[in-house]
């Protein structure tokens, strides 16, 4: 159980039978009357972010949450699936709770897996992937020099924008955070 008085950013908790995470929090003493906590937390199933006070003396149940890593198989009628790594056990996840993440999800690919009560929640890639452009403009003798940017559509399918110098064929890393270029990969 963890008190109230001892959140601290990071710290998950179940409240109202929801795993929630801690993203702020301050406690509060006023002249008169009692302390409380005024925390922003975020649903780790809704995804909604949003604050809330309690008393610096309640106590929560840690939230039972469980991260595994798995690697990526294939995905077939909407559901992509996993295998965790230990076990060999798949694991079926639904395209709408992978959401953004299925545009930089390639096969064999170890990932994260945020499971509460054997329920997944959150499916993380790493933050740099290495992908193939698939196709892109050829860039001109000349190019360069300006620091322009023209699309590209990687081996997934995600479109981002790459520098001129690169050509379809090219590996690029890629930030999953916020699909942009970093780097051709040599």
């Amino acid at each position: 159980m963890i008190a109230a008085s001892d959140f601290r950013r990071g710290t998950k908790i179940e409240y109202k039978d929801e795993p929630f995470e801690v993203i702020d929090f301050q406690h509060v003493k006023m002249g008169r009357g009692s302390a409380f906590v005024r925390a922003k937390i975020k649903g780790l199933k809704s995804n909604r972010i949003f604050e809330e006070t309690f008393n610096p003396n309640d106590k929560y149940p840690k939230a039972d949450l469980n991260e595994v890593e798995m690697q990526y198989l294939y995905n077939q009628n909407g559901e992509y699936f996993f295998m965790d790594l230990v076990s060999y056990e798949q694991h079926p996840i639904s395209e709408a709770l992978i959401g953004d993440a299925k545009l930089l999800l390639k096969e064999n690919m170890n990932v994260q897996v945020l499971f509460h009560k054997d329920k997944p929640l959150t499916v993380e890639l790493p933050i740099f992937v290495e992908l193939i452009v698939s196709e892109t403009e050829p860039g001109f003798k000349g190019d360069t020099a300006s620091g322009g940017n023209k699309p590209a559509k990687l081996e997934t399918g995600a479109s981002i924008k790459v520098p001129f110098h690169i050509n379809s064929g090219d590996m690029i890393k890629v930030d999953t955070r916020n699909l942009t270029y970093i780097e051709r990969v040599k």
